[in-house]
Order: structure tokens, then sequence, then C-alpha cells
């Protein structure tokens, strides 16, 4: 095992336990969290003067992939590959970067093509909440107790087109492990009509958050090929 996963992992420990004392402190349940976070990021884009810094990005991301962790072992390559962009997006941005103002630096200096550059780490965030927000609108609109049908189209719009067929059906085999819509609502200790609630709240606010960093690569004529990488 190379030093680099193993500093990835329990860095990705760490912030975990962190963000579980916080929330037990508060008493807070997870899906009010992500919940509540997706739409503090929203409001900063859903303005006539959008502006998200990168720090607050990464913020409320740390709290989704925790969140991706209650689907079992079938979402351990988007918790994993979340997690692993999320500190990517960091590591790439200065403090006090704006999403805008890492990716015309990095326009500028010729680095954004690069695997582990922070615009293409964004990109790959951003495909991470899609998946999510995909999930989520299947889940709302079938009402059905297996998840199954919801979690592959969510994989298919989102990640299915830059994976390799080992990749797709390793995911494909996996979808008979995931938790039902009624042990996922009782392990995030909810109840039909809060878990509808939150998860449109998510819907709604995820909308706007990927639709403001779509709108940043295509404003910009060098960053639009970038949707298209892996």
């Amino acid at each position: 095992m190379s030093k680099s996963y193993t500093s990835h992992n329990m860095n990705y420990i760490k912030q975990v336990k962190t963000i579980l004392s916080s929330m037990e402190g508060k008493r807070e349940k997870l899906l009010t969290r992500i919940a509540d976070t997706t739409k503090e990021l929203a409001d900063c884009v859903n303005s006539s003067t959008p502006r998200l810094e990168v720090h607050r990005l990464v913020h409320g991301c740390r709290v989704g992939y925790l969140f991706i962790g209650y689907f079992g072992p079938p979402f351990k390559f988007a918790q994993m590959e979340l997690s692993s962009k999320v500190n990517d997006l960091k590591n790439g941005a200065r403090p006090d970067d704006t999403l805008e103002t890492m990716i015309d630096r990095e326009i500028e200096q010729q680095c954004a093509k690069k695997p582990y550059s922070g615009s293409r780490s964004l990109i790959r965030v951003k495909r991470s909440i899609n998946m999510l927000k995909v999930m989520f609108e299947e889940m709302l609109s079938s009402g059905e107790n297996s998840i199954k049908g919801a979690v592959s189209k969510s994989y298919e719009q989102s990640f299915a087109a830059y994976h390799g067929w080992a990749s797709r059906t390793a995911v494909s085999a996996s979808l008979p492990a995931l938790p039902t819509r009624a042990k996922l609502m009782k392990k995030l200790r909810e109840n039909e009509v809060s878990m509808t609630t939150k998860m449109q709240s998510f819907v709604d606010s995820s909308a706007l958050l990927v639709q403001y960093i779509d709108s940043l690569f295509h404003s910009r004529e060098l960053a639009e090929e970038l949707l298209e990488l892996i």
C-alpha cells in the first residue's frame, strides 16, 4: 500500500470523525446536515453576484461523502472518488480562491488540463453531486422500496461514460447489496415525510450548484473542453 494512499485514508477517517463529533454534539441528523449545507452553497451562487469560495465547497462535500457511506459497499467507489477529488480540489486552490479565480488562474498558467488540477477535480466533484441529485430525484418519483433503479440511473448519467468496462461491471454487480429505502430511512433516523422533504431540498439546491459550476466552464472557451475529460 502506497504512502499517499495511506495518508489519504487517514485524513479521510479524521475528517469523518470530526464531522460526526460535531453532529453528535448538536444531535443533528446527517440528512438534515447535507440538505442544509447544500442550500447554503446554493444561496451563494443563486444571486445577481454569484460567488463561491473553494473552502466552502470543500467543507460541504466532506459532509456529502460521509452521507454516501450510508449506502454501504456498493457506494464505496463513489465515496472514495469524492473524498479523493475533494482533497485534490483543496490542494489545488489558494486559501482565498473562489471557484472562478482558481479556474482562471489555472487556465492562464496552462495547468487546468493536468490530472490533479483544481479545475479537473472540481468537475469530478460536480459529477458526484449530480449523482446524488439524480438518485434522490428517482427515489422521490418512484416511491419504490428498492433503490437499485435509482442508483443505476444516477450512475449512468454521472459516471458511466467516464468509466471502463470493468468499473461499470463492478458497479452493476454490487447493486443487489444496496440497502432498501426502508433500511436507509432507519439508518438515517428519518421517517417518510422528513426524508422526502430533505431529499427534495437537496435536489433543488444541488441543481443550482451543478448549473453554476457548469456555467463557469461553458463561459470560458479554453475551459469548456475540460467538462468532457475523465
